[in-house]
C-alpha cells in the first residue's frame, strides 16, 4: 500500500462569502494532517493535496457529500513521500488565473466544450478534421506534449484571450483542448465558443487523467505538475524525451525552478549542468547574492500567505465539519476524525 496520495481536482460551483470558505477550509485540511495548495474563489474550487490514503479518502469523502462539490473528479496519485511541505489555502478572484471574471461572459458552470473521456480523446486526436490545442504556458509543454498538438506562446494562461485571433485558422476544425487536469480547458473552450468556433472538444481530466485511463498514449515527453514532484510520468505505451537542457542541449527531462528566487524560472537543466550552475539558468543568477542552495531537486518551498479574515464561528457546527449540509452528516465525519 502507498505511503502517501495526491490529490489533484477543481470544480466550478459558486461558493458564498469565499474568503471565510477559504479560513475555515485551511483549518479543515490542518486537522487531516493534509499538505498542499488549494485556490478558493466565488467560482469554485481548485486544488493539490497530499497526504495519508485514509487523511486523503476522508477529504474526497467530505468534499463529494457537500452538494456545490459533488460532481467533482479526483485524479488520485500514489506517492512515497507528501508532495507538499506545507498547507496553503488561498482566496482569489479566480480560481485559474485567466482575466475572464464576468460570468455574464464566460462562465464554465454554464457553457463549455465538449467533455471528452480519454479513450474519446484518444480515438479523436488524429482525424483529419481535427486540431489538437495545448492550452498551456511555454514551460509546461516544452516538457512535453500531445504528439502534433499545437502550443502557444505564452507566460502564462492569462495571455491565452489575447491568441485568439492566432487560432482563428482552425475555425473549420474540431478543436480538441488539453491541460494538465482539466481547469483551464474549461474556460479555455468556453471562450472559443463564446469567440464563434462552432466545434470546441475539451480531455476530461486532462493529460493526468488520460495516463491513467489511456495509458498516455502519443503524449510526448513528461507533464509539469504544481507540486514538488515538479513532473511525472504519463506515457507507458510509447514513451520519448522532447525537453533540453536549457544550458548544453542534451536531451533531459529533468524541470527546476532557477534558484534565483528573484527570477525562479521553471526550465529543464539536465543534472550535470544543475551541479555546474547550481541550479541556476544563467551565471548572472549564479552570481546573485540571495541564490537559495540548489540540493539537486530544484524545488523550493514558498513563504506562506495567510488568509487575512477574522474566523466566525458557525453556530453548533465545528469548523472542521463545516463542509457538511446537516448534523447527521457533521456527526458521521466526525467518527472520521476521533
Amino acid at each position: 500500500m502507498a505511503k502517501y496520495n495526491t490529490l489533484l481536482y477543481y470544480c466550478y460551483s459558486t461558493i458564498e462569502n469565499g474568503e471565510q470558505f477559504a479560513a475555515d477550509h485551511l483549518n479543515f485540511c490542518k486537522e487531516l494532517g493534509l499538505t498542499g495548495r488549494i485556490i478558493v474563489a466565488d467560482e469554485g474550487l481548485n486544488g493539490t493535496v497530499s497526504g495519508t490514503p485514509e487523511a486523503c479518502q476522508a477529504y474526497m469523502d467530505a468534499v463529494l457529500a457537500d452538494e456545490r462539490f459533488a460532481k467533482t473528479d479526483f485524479k488520485v496519485d500514489e506517492v512515497d513521500e507528501p508532495s507538499f511541505v506545507k498547507m496553503h489555502v488561498r482566496y482569489k478572484s479566480e480560481i485559474v488565473h485567466s482575466g475572464l471574471r464576468d460570468p455574464n461572459i464566460i462562465d464554465p458552470k454554464q457553457r463549455t466544450g465538449i467533455h471528452l473521456e480519454p479513450k474519446e480523446f484518444m480515438e479523436m486526436k488524429d482525424r483529419d478534421d481535427v486540431v489538437v490545442l495545448d492550452v498551456r504556458s511555454n514551460y509546461e509543454h516544452s516538457l512535453g506534449k500531445f504528439k502534433n498538438a499545437v502550443t502557444l506562446d505564452i507566460e502564462n494562461f492569462r495571455d491565452f484571450p489575447a491568441m485568439i485571433n492566432e487560432l482563428a485558422k482552425y475555425k473549420d476544425k474540431k478543436i480538441l483542448t488539453y491541460c494538465t487536469g482539466g481547469i483551464k480547458c474549461e474556460k479555455a473552450s468556453a471562450l472559443l465558443l463564446h469567440e464563434g468556433f462552432k466545434n470546441v472538444y475539451q480531455l476530461h481530466g486532462g493529460i493526468i487523467k488520460y495516463g491513467k485511463e489511456a495509458g498516455g498514449k502519443d503524449f510526448e515527453g513528461k507533464c509539469y505538475v504544481f507540486d514538488n514532484r515538479l513532473s511525472v510520468d504519463v506515457n507507458s505505451v510509447n514513451p520519448v524525451v522532447i525537453s533540453t537542457c536549457r544550458n548544453c542541449g542534451k536531451t533531459t527531462p529533468k524541470m527546476i525552478n532557477c534558484a534565483n528566487p528573484e527570477c525562479n524560472e521553471h526550465f529543464t537543466q539536465c543534472d550535470e549542468c544543475g551541479e555546474a550552475m547550481e541550479g541556476c539558468c544563467s551565471d548572472a543568477c549564479k552570481a546573485h547574492p540571495r541564490k537559495r542552495v540548489y540540493d539537486g531537486t530544484g524545488y523550493y518551498v514558498k513563504v506562506p500567505q495567510p488568509v487575512n479574515v477574522t474566523k466566525k464561528a458557525r453556530p453548533n457546527l465545528p469548523n472542521k465539519y463545516f463542509l457538511y449540509k446537516s448534523r447527521a452528516a457533521a456527526k458521521t465525519a466526525a467518527l472520521l476524525f476521533l
